[in-house]
């Protein structure tokens, strides 16, 4: 469910009430009171909401919401739009609760909705975001956010880390391990042989070390290392023409090597139909590439194309 106080139970209302999603196999954690306000309100379709014992008594009908109960202790006084502790811990008990039932292999795939970082720390759970939370609830050691829409696709090699800790950080075998995520995951996304571009670190990728030695030391030895075990991988590259060249269809992915160098190019070019994967957990994850979305939440503003196609996106792979 994500955050309750922003626009999650709304995007999930209007996902799975109504269209091509209303019926299909899918059930909602979160709290199904607070779902319940936000239908009272009437700015999403009618819907019923319908609490489950356990996953194996949902019932998909069109109309009616599936729900594991994860509930509010108060839920009458979650304030929308507010960022409060109550808020932040649901979301985390949301995303360990639908965890848990993709580990015992009672769903196959977990959908999320936005949380507040904020929120979530003030509520005792000091986590970056969802990518790092599920990468600890499973066990995971290499995994990378994914941001994925038809036209461009991006992994990252860091993602929320400061840039001054990321150069500081920044090594061969990481470069070497995502290289190898990006071909794994394209080709469960039906991509026989993919082609993958490594972005650089530095202006025009160093220009031979003109603008930084990154791309010598580290980046282009990884991407050398990787052709010779068979990739088909090219870098590394320029960042302000490679994200062009692969929504043009050069390449199936980029390689970029922090959070705002994959996620600038990507939401200017589709924002609303993005989605955030997280590569390399023992589940699919996808989920809504975007906030929050306090200063709108429960108003019906709301558009719920990013958190549809993520649903969509976790049953096709699945």
């Amino acid at each position: 469910m994500g955050d309750p106080a922003g626009i999650g139970p709304e995007i999930i209302i209007k996902s799975l009430a109504e269209g091509e999603l209303s019926g299909i196999p899918a059930v909602v954690v979160g709290c199904a009171a607070t779902l319940r306000r936000v239908l009272d309100r009437q700015i999403t379709p009618r819907a019923v909401i319908r609490v489950l014992e356990s996953v194996s008594d949902a019932q998909y009908t069109p109309g009616v919401i599936n729900v594991i109960d994860e509930p509010l202790a108060e839920p009458e006084k979650l304030q929308p739009g507010v960022v409060q502790v109550a808020a932040g811990d649901l979301a985390y008990r949301c995303v360990k609760r639908a965890t848990a039932l993709a580990m015992a292999g009672e769903v196959q795939a977990i959908a999320t909705a936005p949380l507040n970082k904020e929120a979530l720390h003030l509520a005792g759970h000091a986590y970056p975001g969802h990518t790092e939370l599920l990468a600890q609830l499973t066990g995971s050691k290499d995994y990378a956010m994914v941001l994925y829409t038809d036209r461009l696709k991006v992994i990252h090699v860091t993602t929320h880390i400061a840039l001054r800790k990321f150069l500081d950080t920044l090594n061969r075998e990481r470069v070497e391990t995502v290289i190898a995520m990006a071909d794994s995951f394209l080709k469960r996304v039906g991509i026989a042989q993919p082609r993958i571009a490594v972005a650089g670190v530095n202006p025009h990728a160093g220009e031979h070390g003109l603008f930084g030695d990154e791309e010598i030391t580290t980046v282009g030895p990884a991407v050398e290392a990787m052709k010779a075990q068979g990739y088909q991988v090219t870098g590394p590259c320029p960042p302000d023409t490679v994200f062009l060249q692969c929504q043009q269809g050069h390449y199936d992915m980029v390689v970029a090597m922090y959070h705002d160098q994959g996620h600038i190019p990507l939401k200017l070019l589709g924002f609303y139909e993005g989605v955030n994967i997280t590569a390399g957990l023992p589940f699919i994850r996808t989920s809504a590439d975007h906030g929050t979305a306090f200063d709108i939440a429960w108003t019906g503003k709301a558009k719920s194309e990013s958190m549809a196609i993520s649903i969509q996106l976790a049953m096709q792979l699945a």
